[in-house]
């Protein structure tokens, strides 16, 4: 509850909706940090890198700010709700900081996806080349094993020759159901694609929900320190009033009363025999007559 200016209280405030959505962003983006780390497509292609030190470093990267932008992110969102149901000022500026760093990090990944948008996609290309090119060229089965492995998790087969002219052994990759699948350059630059759109999307709704949040948290920490904005001690106890009809039932209900026989002396006390007398008075109305009745009653 809130102590307003005449006195009166009015419910606590909630948190706002875009504290939800705060969670709901971070969650998005602790998903697509661990399937970048941990899923077929990207875990299969980290075996058959030649630079493979430079992919797991990239790779790890890309998980390691994902985890640490959605715990920054839910982080705000905790504190800043925190701040708005008990009025503290500590609390909203530690949410401000939070939110201003998950910011500052998002600014340096979209300068990273525009200065390098290719990055990512060139390195799985590379690495698919040199599997594809170890297969055909040697007679080993851990080449072949291996690039059978990045084809049955992109669903692809092969790559497509700029004259249309196989070799034998290049032929042997892809037979039967395998020849109709597409050309893997395209399927992974295809995969690739919309994984990176899926990562841009969740960058520019972080780069504005977290301009959003700095604004709100600033505005709620301004008003807190300017006094107009309050939150009783009872508030934080405040436990569900009673319905107003209970309540006057309660008031207007007589208190009970020791009978007669149980009162000292046999003797009933002051207020129960005003109970009787204001109960005759009104179970008995007044007479309305004529003279005659009441010299009749005098009798």
């Amino acid at each position: 509850m809130l102590e307003t200016a005449g006195g009166g209280r009015c419910p606590a405030p909630r948190p706002p909706a875009g504290h939800t959505y705060s969670q709901l962003l971070g969650s998005a983006m602790a998903a697509t940090a661990t399937l970048s780390y941990f899923g077929p497509h990207f875990a299969v292609i980290s075996p058959v890198s030649a630079d493979r030190t430079t992919y797991e470093a990239l790779q790890y990267w890309a998980f390691s700010a994902g985890i640490a932008l959605a715990a920054l992110l839910t982080l705000g969102a905790v504190l800043s709700a925190a701040a708005t149901v008990r009025g503290a000022r500590g609390l909203m500026a530690a949410a401000f900081l939070s939110f201003a760093l998950v910011f500052c990090a998002l600014v340096q990944v979209a300068f990273w996806r525009v200065h390098s948008p290719t990055q990512v996609e060139d390195a799985v290309l590379d690495a698919y080349d040199q599997a594809y090119e170890r297969a055909v060229r040697s007679a080993s089965q851990s080449g072949r094993q291996e690039l059978v492995a990045i084809q049955d998790t992109f669903r692809c087969c092969g790559k497509s020759s700029p004259l249309g002219l196989l070799g034998d052994s290049e032929a042997d990759l892809c037979q039967g159901e395998e020849a109709a699948r597409q050309d893997c350059l395209r399927g992974i630059q295809s995969f690739l694609r919309v994984h990176g759109n899926i990562v841009s999307t969740l960058i520019g709704l972080g780069l504005a929900f977290t301009v959003y949040a700095m604004l709100l948290s600033s505005f709620i920490w301004f008003t807190i320190r300017s006094g107009r904005y309050s939150v009783s001690q009872r508030a934080r106890g405040y436990s569900p009033q009673e319905p107003r009809v209970y309540r006057r039932m309660q008031e207007g209900s007589p208190s009970p009363h020791p009978s007669k026989v149980d009162a000292p002396g046999g003797l009933l006390s002051p207020s129960r025999r005003s109970g009787q007398l204001l109960l005759l008075r009104d179970t008995h109305p007044p007479v309305h007559g004529s003279g005659d009745a009441t010299v009749s009653t005098r009798m």
